[in-house]
């Protein structure tokens, strides 16, 4: 298999992200993620185009608080591996891949924190591996059923990644949140994609929503969001108000869908709302779990 194995150094000296990072082979592949604190853990599941740097600024409120926080850069992304074969990058693989790393950490207790596309994989890993969590907390995200309704803008991002060998990833985030992000946070989120081919993951993804109720991942989904709608352990939807992509309509058919609360909103933020509002998010998770805490 061909793959590109980040140096190192392209991850140091990056602005907000002087944390410790470990790494662990999962099936022949090397996986990074960041692994700050103690106590109960935090699994924080970035998604589509971006790595665990999206969770510099959520961390330090949740290890202040007195979490382990775990943030893994998935396949693909970050200082992970990254094959190059766009075909290697399916749902069920991914997925895999994020339950090998929850069991080797062997978690228990734990809380996962999911966003974008580290919903569909973090919430079906969540109901896979459920003796190893215990909370849920869900941000602009949803899961793909096959019967999802995809807006006319989305389509046209789909078809922009599938012709664009070298997918402007720091562009993408920056289009993506309620504030420009300063140039040298735009620049480290392209930092561990030194090539084009070392971004086949990144244009994998959204090349594997299923549009159709038989396409591959739909019944995954499906049998995902049944689990759910029957999980009786505390979940917590936090939700952008300015988020382009998963606009607040969105965020309140999905709680529905769950037999949840409507989101509690994120003033000011967009669909990268740990860019805009990651210390209040963190703040905001740190509370929450406190309360869970006390009972």
């Amino acid at each position: 298999m061909e793959l590109v194995r980040v140096d190192p150094e392209r991850l140091e000296g990056l602005p907000g992200y002087d944390l410790t990072r470990r790494s662990l082979e999962i099936g022949g592949l090397r996986q990074l993620f960041v692994d700050e604190g103690d106590g109960e853990p935090v699994l924080l599941v970035h998604g589509e185009p971006t790595w665990s740097y999206l969770w510099r600024k959520v961390i330090p409120p949740l290890r202040a608080a007195g979490y382990r926080c775990i943030a893994p850069d998935l396949i693909g992304f970050g200082g992970s591996d990254k094959p190059t074969d766009i075909s290697f990058y399916t749902y069920d693989r991914l997925c895999a891949s994020l339950g090998a790393l929850v069991e080797a950490l062997e978690l228990q207790g734990a809380t996962i924190v999911v966003h974008d596309w580290g919903g569909p994989i973090g919430l079906r890993v969540a109901v896979e591996h459920a003796e190893r969590f215990a909370r849920i907390v869900i941000m602009d995200t949803g899961l793909f059923t096959g019967r999802q309704r995809m807006s006319e803008a989305w389509l046209a991002f789909r078809d922009f990644v599938a012709r664009t060998e070298d997918l402007p990833i720091g562009l993408l985030v920056a289009r993506g949140c309620a504030s420009e992000p300063p140039a040298e946070v735009v620049a480290a989120y392209e930092a561990p994609f030194p090539s084009p081919a070392a971004k086949a993951g990144a244009r994998a993804l959204p090349l594997l929503i299923p549009l159709s109720e038989d396409a591959p991942g739909a019944a995954a989904g499906r049998a995902v969001l049944d689990a759910l709608r029957v999980d009786s352990r505390p979940k917590l939807m936090l939700w952008a108000d300015a988020d382009p992509v998963l606009p607040a309509r969105t965020g309140a058919a999905f709680a529905q869908a769950l037999g949840l609360e409507p989101p509690l909103p994120i003033a000011g933020a967009g669909h990268f709302l740990q860019e805009d509002r990651g210390e209040e998010i963190g703040a905001r998770i740190a509370e929450w779990l406190s309360d869970r805490r006390g009972r």
